[in-house]
């Protein structure tokens, strides 16, 4: 059932969020109700039957992009349709707020978050072409292949993306796939599809092809169609999602973050102890490049202490209050990760949160307030744990650990006493292959720029160059 991607709000209570193929909106009979984190109803979701994703997906297969100048001109005028209409019946301050009440992210965080998606579709040639080689060439017709270049091409026509909920941020990045020509099908989290909805009817409404860009919302069960019918894959996930998909080259997996900061011996750590805060607090604790273990060279009591003194004066309040820092979750969610959390912390001490990290609101729903643990070595695994809210595992490191337990970081952090005596470390680090980003000095773990790379680039997985020599 087709209907103007950009219109007033329906008369029913509930949003109907529908699937946007190849052929415009589709309703489907399938539905999902979209709740908030009191469990009051917000929305409906359109799930995609197979036959509708394969047939979507062959759509986008035959469509051509759009030239390089009316891609960037089509996604610079979505940023702006993004942040400042009414898009599917919600203005952007109702967009945002939606976003906060059903995923229980602070709304200052989801503010944020949609900042970044505006200014991503604006500049997304920054982080697309960050992984252009230097010797490389971006079409044929340069001169320069008349005694042979290397040109920069696709490694396909359609990507899919299965769409992390955790936080909206992540649909940033894939808008760069859009700016080097890929045409992309989006399979929305159910816990939060209003960011990819609207980020999908805005670029459809700059110039995008209906069959450009599509949002195909699924059940479980059909949700690998999405990534068959693709010629490459972006998925987000946990530990199970990397291990299924890590021996497929057609696939990048966003997974799990461990983000973590190091503190030699002479650091001042008190000195930098705001940044520390903040690398763990950040957008409530919710994003893979907050820190979830701190590892001191020296007693690392002093440092949960202070630690747990800051963290533990954040307030709790309900994720749309403008002042709000902290993750809500449904009571019954909520209280899962709780009891997951206590049990992964025995044998730990105690600094903040021993005795449990929910508040519950008297509107509904339930704050996920800050935990410290002090553990006794690395041994154990406990700084391993991550966790969606503000918790911290702080962990005495010697260098007779080396640098094995700080490896699988997509962020690491690392506060020097003496960088020229930690040179052969920082060299190591840096050159760990499973050390995705290493932050030297006061720059808090969730620092990005759309210019560098977040998990490396896109590029690197899009694109590959082949030489191209003519007379």
């Amino acid at each position: 059932m087709a209907r103007s991607p950009i219109a007033d709000a329906p008369a029913a209570e509930l949003h109907l969020l529908d699937a946007l193929g190849p052929a415009g909106p589709y309703r489907a009979r399938k539905r999902e109700t979209v709740t908030d984190t009191a469990g009051t109803p917000v929305a409906e979701l359109s799930l995609t039957p197979r036959l509708f994703v394969t047939r979507a997906l062959s759509a986008l297969h035959r469509a051509a992009p759009l030239p390089p100048e009316r891609r960037l001109a089509a996604l610079a005028e979505a940023g702006r349709i993004f942040r400042e209409e009414t898009v599917a019946g919600l203005s952007y301050d109702a967009y945002e707020r939606t976003v906060a009440e059903v995923s229980g992210i602070p709304l200052p965080a989801v503010r944020s978050a949609a900042d970044e998606i505006a200014d991503s579709a604006r500049r997304a040639l920054a982080g697309a072409y960050g992984a252009l080689p230097g010797g490389a060439v971006l079409d044929w017709r340069d001169p320069r292949t008349r005694t042979g270049a290397a040109v920069w091409t696709r490694r396909g026509e359609v990507l899919a993306v299965n769409a992390a909920g955790n936080h909206p941020a992540p649909h940033a990045l894939w808008l760069e796939a859009l700016a080097l020509g890929y045409r992309v099908a989006i399979r929305p989290s159910r816990r939060e599809p209003f960011t990819p909805h609207r980020l999908v009817t805005a670029l459809r409404a700059s110039g995008f092809g209906d069959d450009h860009v599509a949002l195909l919302p699924t059940d479980h069960a059909t949700a690998d169609e999405v990534l068959l019918g693709a010629d490459l894959a972006l998925v987000y996930g946990g530990d199970d999602v990397v291990r299924k998909y890590a021996a497929d080259p057609t696939v990048l997996v966003q997974g799990p973050g461990r983000t973590k900061i190091l503190v030699t011996e002479g650091a001042d750590w008190r000195a930098h102890l705001d940044m520390i805060v903040d690398s763990i607090a950040h957008h409530g604790g919710v994003k893979c490049v907050d820190t979830t273990a701190v590892l001191i060279e020296g007693d690392p009591a002093p440092l949960a202490r202070a630690l747990a003194e800051r963290l533990g004066a954040l307030p709790s309040l309900p994720a749309e209050d403008e002042k709000s820092v902290l993750p809500v979750q449904p009571a019954d969610r909520a209280r899962a990760l709780e009891r997951h959390l206590l049990e992964r912390a025995r044998g730990t001490v105690a600094h903040l949160g021993g005795d449990g990290v929910v508040e519950e609101l008297p509107g509904g729903g339930a704050v996920l307030r800050p935990a410290v643990f002090e553990v006794p070595d690395l041994k154990g695994g406990w700084h391993t744990a991550e966790l969606p809210f503000p918790c911290v595992w702080v962990a005495p490191w010697s260098r007779a650990d080396g640098t094995a337990e700080l490896r699988d970081s997509l962020v690491l952090g690392v506060l020097s006493g003496d960088e020229e005596r930690d040179a052969d470390l920082l060299d190591a680090l840096v050159d760990d292959p499973s050390v995705a980003n290493v932050h030297l000095g006061g720059h808090p773990t969730h620092w990005m720029d759309r210019g560098v790379p977040h998990d490396g680039y896109l590029g690197e997985f899009l694109m590959r160059t082949k030489t191209v020599i003519r007379g």
